[in-house]
């Protein structure tokens, strides 16, 4: 299903804004004789890990203790993760579309919430939201940010404007405020760069029939993608996860909420007091909560709105940090959460899969213990030995993660990952030591420098595994040494192609946002000079539509300012 433009087309040499035109990708699942091309590579999978499992816990492979079972507990961790990897992929099936009368009364407040962004990436959102079929949507900007221009975007389109006194709770806060001051029986999420299509409300409304449903969630997809190579690494990555993954946890009953593009019954959110305020991971929090209190949620595989991926390696950086924080501080509230075993262990694994850079930091430090100090972890086993039946359990793993991925997953993705290796492990000793975290809003635009500090761990890593395989090769160049200098210089040159990115100046152009809202004219900021305080276009008077662009209808409410109260008719209706 194709998403319509709701901007005007580009003129010939312009590029349209990337979030209106038609999605290149949407989730899909498996065909028959895809998935039993997957159960059969699972298969050879599970066969080549009892293979290396059984050769690496004999009793005879102890080399030094304490590395060996520093070792067994890395390839355990990474054994458990592909084990729910499969497991989880193996029911990559879509929700059953639901049969239902449509009910045009039903009312549902569409909140999006703002902080700081600019404008230009704001508007579209907005003017798509007004605009949305299937139900009488009730469009309100949150505004953290205080910002007169997002006012004037809000009385344009007829949505309503809300601010609060305080910026408590960042996200998940400002939602909990708008929810006090709307009253619709459905509430849909949007992030501020996410434009929803026109069948947003349309694919998801009915699937509340089911009186359960707590939320219907929808793909997050970049429409940014192409822009460069970092946004085309990020997106693989989500392909990947709102691909097999999402799919399979929909049929395992098990999808969670993921901040955006999101529609939750008011009643649900109201059960379990809103979002949580109190991490900087809320979706996820909410939906264990709402998952032990009995609520059933629902994963529509179609793309139904399009957003921006981080563009530079310090915007991905800032949003793994978040997210990695976030999951492994969840993890002691899924222990302790009255879940069905099922929903128990695929929180766990979702929580957890952050902590896979402890097991890499684990990999690298074994060739330079053996280099340094002549320590191994495996007694008794020639580097062709351990190849011999390592390589295929790890190959065959790779290759099962590339069939669910249905060609989206890249090398350049893998690279990032692990590059990112140190988010993890800093996050963890974070939530151990309980230091405080902070929400950080993933910057909309990208830099076209330098920015070595974003994969500072990674590159002092790099040059720790060159220095010493240096040494080792000058101070002893034997067999022994040199198979442990390949193994060092592979984990070398892995984390390199992910630190690319940010160590290549890039050529600044405008994007394809900028270049679209730049020819509508929608309040697009003027750069002031250096050291000069920052000003802005102001936009057209409010109700004048963007050149090109149809008049919206005004809501029943019309525009609300700051400080006002928000009251709704009472025909909330969304039975069919």
């Amino acid at each position: 299903m194709t998403m319509t433009m709701t901007m005007t087309e580009a003129e010939p040499g312009q590029r349209a804004d990337p979030r209106t035109t038609a999605p290149r990708w949407q989730p899909r699942r498996a065909s028959r004789r895809e998935a039993m091309a997957f159960r059969l590579l699972v298969m050879l999978s599970l066969t080549a890990s009892v293979w290396y499992f059984g050769w690496l816990l004999q009793p005879g492979r102890v080399g030094n203790p304490v590395l060996y079972w520093v070792l067994v507990l890395a390839e355990t961790f990474n054994l458990v993760q592909a084990l729910g990897f499969w497991w989880t992929c193996a029911h990559n099936r879509a929700s059953p579309r639901p049969r239902f009368r449509r009910t045009p009364k039903a009312y549902v407040d569409v909140l999006i919430p703002v902080y700081n962004e600019p404008v230009e990436i704001i508007a579209p959102v907005v003017e798509a939201a007004v605009r949305l079929k299937g139900a009488r949507p009730r469009v309100a900007i949150l505004d953290d940010g205080n910002n007169p221009e997002v006012r004037a975007l809000a009385a344009r389109f007829g949505a309503k404007y809300l601010r609060r006194g305080s910026n408590r709770g960042a996200k998940a806060g400002n939602i909990n405020d708008a929810l006090k001051r709307t009253h619709s029986p459905l509430v849909a999420v949007l992030d501020c760069d996410h434009v929803p299509g026109p069948r947003f409300l349309e694919a998801t409304v009915g699937y509340f029939k089911s009186r359960d449903v707590a939320f219907v969630q929808s793909p997050q997809y970049y429409a940014n993608a192409a822009e460069n190579a970092v946004a085309q690494a990020a997106w693989s990555q989500q392909a990947l996860f709102f691909g097999s993954i999402a799919n399979g946890k929909a049929g395992l009953s098990s999808m969670f909420c993921c901040g955006t593009n999101i529609v939750f019954r008011r009643a649900a959110l109201e059960s379990t007091g809103g979002f949580p305020e109190q991490t900087v991971t809320e979706d996820f929090e909410l939906s264990v909560r709402l998952h032990a209190d009995g609520w059933k949620s629902v994963y529509v595989p179609e793309v139904l709105a399009q957003g921006l991926g981080p563009e530079d390696m310090s915007s991905y950086v800032s949003q793994q940090l978040r997210w990695s924080r976030g999951c492994i501080s969840a993890i002691p509230l899924v222990l302790r959460s009255r879940l069905p075993m099922r929903l128990r262990l695929q929180y766990l694994l979702s929580a957890s899969y952050f902590l896979y850079g402890w097991t890499l930091l684990i990999y690298m430090l074994m060739p330079l213990a053996r280099i340094a100090f002549g320590w191994q972890p495996l007694a008794s086993a020639s580097a062709a030995d351990f190849l011999f039946h390592f390589a295929p359990y790890f190959l065959l793993s790779i290759a099962s993660v590339a069939a669910a991925g249905f060609g989206t997953y890249t090398y350049t993705a893998f690279a990032l990952a692990a590059t990112s290796f140190w988010i993890g492990i800093v996050c963890t000793v974070r939530a151990v030591l309980r230091r405080p975290a902070r929400f950080v809003v993933t910057p909309k635009r990208g830099s076209s420098g330098w920015q070595p500090a974003a994969v500072a761990p990674s590159l002092a890593a790099i040059g720790v595994l060159m220095a010493v395989s240096g040494w080792g090769l000058l101070r002893d160049p034997t067999p022994g040494i040199l198979n442990a200098v390949a193994f060092a210089l592979v984990h070398a040159a892995i984390l390199l192609r992910g630190a690319v990115p940010a160590l290549r100046l890039q050529r600044r152009k405008v994007s394809p946002v900028d270049s679209a809202l730049e020819r509508t004219g929608v309040g697009v900021r003027q750069r002031a000079p250096a050291g000069a305080p920052a000003s802005s276009k102001p936009l057209p008077a409010a109700g004048r539509a963007v050149e090109g662009i149809a008049k919206p209808r005004v809501s029943p409410d019309g525009p609300v300012t700051s400080g006002e109260n928000v009251t709704t008719p009472t025909e909330n209706n969304v039975s069919a």
